[in-house]
């Protein structure tokens, strides 16, 4: 197990007792900005971890994910989170990963295994009342705030305004992306007339934001959510689909959230704790058996992480999606009484 060289190092747990022999397992991880799925993932994870004496997590935050997963499958960092997609993209040599080339692509995959999977809050489009985007209908032809440069997430947020509004990044509207960390003050400052962005409920950014005005958000319509496109989108890699009735979220003053009927419709992006497939078999049980008898402390830890499904097994694993649990994580769900698709095992 590497130590990262580079980046802030948020330290989450201290030195403790790992066995009687009194040895100390250090891991390294990186996870995505402050008020997000991924974050609050790692983050409860090292809590967890320290206080059971498991391990001390050093935890780089607001790092882009798509790097981070690069960083795994290299044994430059243990544990990360990661959308599901980037490990097929990885898998594929394509995408973000294009230089990698399909060959070593394939090759450095293998070297990653998930711990658990989770799904992420949503995507959105949204504008300040100010603005003169009134809704998906309005996108054409103006600045829309749709992600940080690279990654799944611009990915996702283009491939979805391209589904629901027929436009593209660069053709249609001009498409602007920055790091997370600037990712609030390039909301609020006007430098885009809209944002389509992966968000939670409650969403920080957008919490955030409403200090400087009042915002509306938009759920997919109901006939394009229902499509023979839209549907084949949310099954393909590293993506589902998610709906609720609005009643059951609390409101937020400032913010209207628009649907026909009351239902929000969005596809979500499936991610997973991954690890390097080089942390011993132990560790990984541990880890993994430490989550399953938190996962209500996973699911209060903040608002947002209510609908992530921590806990579930199998979740988003097989078909084109390339990676499969560690070893330790199956042993440690089948302990538990769960049964883990064979497709899922490595």
């Amino acid at each position: 197990m590497k130590h990262l060289k580079t980046g802030a190092l948020l330290a989450l747990a201290t030195s403790l007792l790992v066995s009687t022999a009194s040895a100390q397992t250090i891991l390294t991880a990186e996870t995505g900005p402050p008020g997000t799925v991924p974050f609050t993932s790692t983050t409860t994870l090292a809590e967890i971890a320290s206080a059971a004496g498991l391990a001390n997590m050093q935890v780089a935050d607001s790092q882009t994910l798509t790097n981070s997963l690069q960083n795994v499958a290299e044994g430059k960092t243990d544990v990360s989170g990661a959308p599901l997609i980037l490990t097929f993209l990885m898998s594929k040599g394509a995408g973000p990963y294009a230089k990698l080339g399909a060959e070593k692509g394939s090759e450095l995959i293998k070297n990653v295994q998930a711990l658990y999977t989770f799904n992420y809050g949503g995507f959105g489009l949204y504008a300040y009342n100010s603005s003169s985007v009134k809704g998906w209908g309005d996108v054409a032809g103006k600045t829309i705030l749709n992600g940080p440069p690279r990654g799944a997430a611009l990915t996702n947020d283009r491939g979805i305004l391209q589904l629901v509004s027929g436009v593209e990044d660069g053709k249609d509207y001009k498409g602007i992306q920055v790091n997370w960390g600037q990712m609030a003050k390039t909301i609020t400052d006007g430098s885009a007339d809209a944002m389509m962005l992966p968000i939670t409920f409650p969403d920080t950014r957008i919490t955030r934001a409403l200090a400087a005005g009042d915002i509306t958000l938009w759920s997919i319509p109901k006939d394009i959510w229902e499509g023979e496109r839209m549907q084949k989108y949310i099954k393909s890699p590293g993506t589902a689909g998610i709906t609720f009735d609005l009643s059951t979220i609390a409101p937020v003053d400032g913010l209207t959230v628009v649907s026909e009927d009351g239902i929000w419709r969005s596809p979500t992006t499936v991610g997973a704790e991954v690890v390097n497939a080089s942390i011993d078999f132990d560790t990984a049980k541990a880890l993994t058996k430490a989550m399953l008898d938190n996962v209500d402390t996973f699911l209060t830890k903040a608002p947002y992480m209510a609908t992530t499904r921590v806990g579930s097994v199998g979740f988003g694993l097989c078909g084109a999606v390339p990676l499969k649990y560690h070893p330790g994580a199956v042993a440690a769900y089948e302990e538990a009484g769960m049964t883990v698709p064979d497709c899922a095992k490595p």
